[in-house]
């Protein structure tokens, strides 16, 4: 079995190259009998080192042109040669515990994918209260956030992957579809709870707190207008890094 740790990335230079090294860390930590890995980054048109620094660090590069989470992280899994697939965010910390308990749940066989709690290395009150708003609703709606989601390739292919139409919440999106393919093959959607994918809270000092609220305001007046535009959601897809 192999699996394919998926990264996608726009001007990450700043964290990437941290993300990287606990990706390989975390793969020798967990080395299993019968397990393969291999590591992919997408640029998806970064104007700084990414690239480059993907390069150094041993991983497997494509490029996405059109910048777009979705989009590229279709384009890693496309050049995903691995049975499981693994989606992480690039300023995110894979650790060993978290790694661990998802082969465990992929090896017992009664899981298409899904998702694990997360935490932020800075969460100030609204923030604190934000993750353990998200986690809440994670573990009972089982819907993986963006940061960390597991499936298998064959699951992911049939499904058709991360909507292209969503510039946010594809991620739910995906669960939903992952889902829907497990119940007809008697597979459940597992929500990893052991541990904590720990992921940069830089967004809370690089966004006033007015700025987030906007979006969240747009959200919920038009959410179905505001998913599918990456202006609305700047705070996604500005240079701000």
């Amino acid at each position: 079995m192999k699996l394919s740790v998926l990264i996608p990335a726009f001007n990450e230079e700043k964290l990437l190259r941290e993300c990287l090294w606990s990706v390989r860390g975390a793969l020798k930590a967990c080395a299993r009998p019968g397990w393969e890995s291999e590591v992919v980054v997408c640029d998806n048109d970064s104007t700084d080192a990414t690239a480059a620094i993907a390069r150094e660090e041993g991983a497997k590069v494509v490029f996405e042109p059109h910048r777009q989470i979705s989009r590229a992280r279709n384009a890693a899994a496309a050049a995903a040669a691995g049975g499981w697939l693994l989606f992480i965010d690039a300023d995110s910390v894979l650790s060993p515990g978290v790694l661990e308990e998802m082969f465990e749940t992929a090896e017992s066989g009664r899981i298409v994918g899904g998702g694990c709690l997360i935490a932020f290395d800075f969460m100030p009150g609204a923030v604190r209260f934000a993750v353990r708003l998200w986690n809440l609703i994670s573990r009972t709606l089982k819907w993986a956030a963006g940061s960390f989601v597991f499936c298998r390739a064959d699951a992911f292919r049939d499904v058709g992957g991360f909507s292209g139409a969503l510039y946010a919440a594809e991620e739910i999106a995906l669960s939903m579809a992952l889902k829907r393919w497990g119940r007809t093959r008697g597979l459940g959607f597992a929500i990893l709870s052991r541990g904590r994918h720990l992921s940069s809270g830089r967004k809370a000092s690089l966004y006033t707190f007015r700025e987030l609220l906007s979006v969240i305001l747009r959200l919920v007046v038009s959410p179905r207008d505001t998913l599918k535009s990456p202006e609305a959601l700047f705070h996604l897809y500005d240079r701000r890094r």
